[in-house]
């Protein structure tokens, strides 16, 4: 397994092999804190891309879905504390799923289809989702990529 560090921390991406990249949350300490009552803390929270899907883990929810069902890919922030710390979040607006653990940066991901997340029935659907990895930049670009290589198929 090859590491590379990333320009915002310490904390650093992983390439697993097999076309597999992994993207670790970056936590401030507030954050930290208060994910650990959900069970959000770093060994229960990352973001994986692989050849074909993209894989996203915080604490106990989970959203997987195909590459191919990426719309968009948009780097945003900041966010506020009080509406994106602790728990996986929903935007009462727009059904979007936030897996936030720190209020700076963060990827958002459109979906064509929207996908199960929150509630583990899978009842609840969302549009999007807000991830807050180390790597922003890094995560950003390889799914633009993805998106470019789903145009180029088409």
């Amino acid at each position: 397994m090859r590491q590379t560090r990333t320009r915002q921390s310490s904390r650093r991406t992983q390439e697993l092999g097999n076309g597999v990249d992994r993207f670790d949350f970056r936590f401030a300490p507030a954050y930290r804190r208060l994910g650990l009552i959900f069970g959000v803390m770093p060994r229960t929270a990352w973001v994986q891309v692989g050849r074909e899907t993209l894989e996203a883990h915080f604490g106990p929810w989970r959203v997987t879905t195909p590459l191919r069902n990426i719309a968009g890919i948009e780097v945003t922030g900041p966010y506020a504390f009080i509406k994106t710390a602790g728990p996986a979040r929903l935007a009462v607006t727009d059904r979007g799923l936030t897996f936030a653990t720190n209020g700076e940066r963060g990827v958002l991901i459109r979906f064509h289809d929207s996908v199960p997340g929150l509630e583990p029935l899978g009842v609840l659907h969302h549009p999007e989702l807000t991830v807050t990895v180390t790597d922003v930049d890094g995560l950003a670009s390889l799914l633009r990529s993805h998106l470019v290589d789903a145009d180029a198929a088409a």
